[in-house]
Parts: C-alpha cells; sequence; structure tokens
C-alpha cells in the first residue's frame, strides 16, 4: 500500500509557487509519482500536480478514462505548452485543491505540450477537449495558478468569503 499525501486546499500559500524544473528523475521522483497517482485516484480526481501535495517539483499525473474502465495512468515531467488555440469554455470545472466549487473557466480548444515521461523520455502531446482541458488546468498548477483565479471576480469573491467563514468556524470549534 503507497502513503498517500495530503492535498493541500486554498488559501495554502504554497499552491501560489512556482515548480521547479525535475533535473534527475530517480527513485524518489518515482515514489512521488506513485503517491501522487495513489493519492489522485483515492481523492477521486482526473489530475494532480505536485504542487497540490506540496512538493515544488514539475510533475503531474492525469488518467481520463472513464471509470469503468481499467485506469490509464499518465505522467508528464517538467510538461510545457508549446501551442495553444481555439476557445471553449469548461462546464463545471473543480479542483482537487478547491474544495466545494465547481465554475465554467475559458480555455483553449487544442494544446500541443512537451514534456518527459517517468522514464525521461521526450513526449509531444496533441490534446483537445478533456485532455486538453486537463493538461492546462494542471499546467496551471505548477505555474501558482488556480482555476479561481480563471473565474469571474465575483464568483472567486464569493468563494473566498465562503472559505474565510468556514476557517473562522473551525477555529471557534477548536478553541
Amino acid at each position: 500500500m503507497v502513503e498517500l499525501f495530503e492535498i493541500l486546499t486554498y488559501p495554502n500559500e504554497f499552491l501560489k509557487k512556482s515548480s521547479r524544473q525535475v533535473e534527475n528523475i530517480d527513485e524518489d521522483i518515482q515514489l512521488i509519482i506513485d503517491r501522487m497517482a495513489a493519492t489522485m485516484y483515492q481523492a477521486p480526481g482526473v489530475g494532480l500536480a505536485a504542487v497540490q501535495v506540496g512538493i515544488d517539483l514539475s510533475i503531474i499525473v492525469y488518467d481520463i478514462s472513464p471509470k469503468d474502465e481499467k485506469p490509464d495512468l499518465q505522467v508528464l515531467i517538467n510538461p510545457v505548452i508549446v501551442e495553444s488555440n481555439g476557445s471553449t469554455v469548461t462546464e463545471n470545472e473543480g479542483c482537487l485543491s478547491v474544495p466545494d466549487l465547481q465554475a465554467n473557466v475559458k480555455r483553449h480548444e487544442f494544446v500541443s505540450v512537451d514534456a518527459l515521461d517517468r522514464h525521461g523520455n521526450s513526449v509531444q502531446l496533441e490534446a483537445k477537449d478533456l485532455l486538453a482541458i486537463v493538461l492546462q488546468h494542471e499546467i496551471d498548477h505548477l505555474n501558482g495558478v488556480l482555476f479561481i483565479d480563471r473565474i469571474s471576480s465575483l464568483k472567486r469573491n464569493m468563494y473566498k468569503k465562503r472559505v474565510k467563514k468556514q476557517i473562522k468556524r473551525n477555529e471557534r470549534k477548536k478553541a
């Protein structure tokens, strides 16, 4: 059984960090990937960036396979969007680090991504639809951007107020 990570949630400041490039893909990186994957599946989510579990390395894991099919874990190290075009609006985009909120987010319809796989092999992906959305969302995390940074200021401020109230309630319960 792989030990799970704790998923950081808004307003944790670590989520605003930009991730460092992975320099050496060694056993430690493989263990991080395995723990990230287990954490993502347990949550459950379709993607997870290392920054979301308190690690400032440029690693994402994702699996967009239908729930009734065999899992298809994908790993990208040091991913970079090299091309994007088209415009689409995701419906009800959510995030493990932003609980209890789903919102429409403007994303590109198509992205091209360069990265390394978990073995250090160069990978070029051309993605559209759900995969393009997941890649943009997770790569945003690596750059310290949350999906709430991409929604209307009204919705963002409403969410922030709700979280502040929840934090105050929890602090009162502890006191």
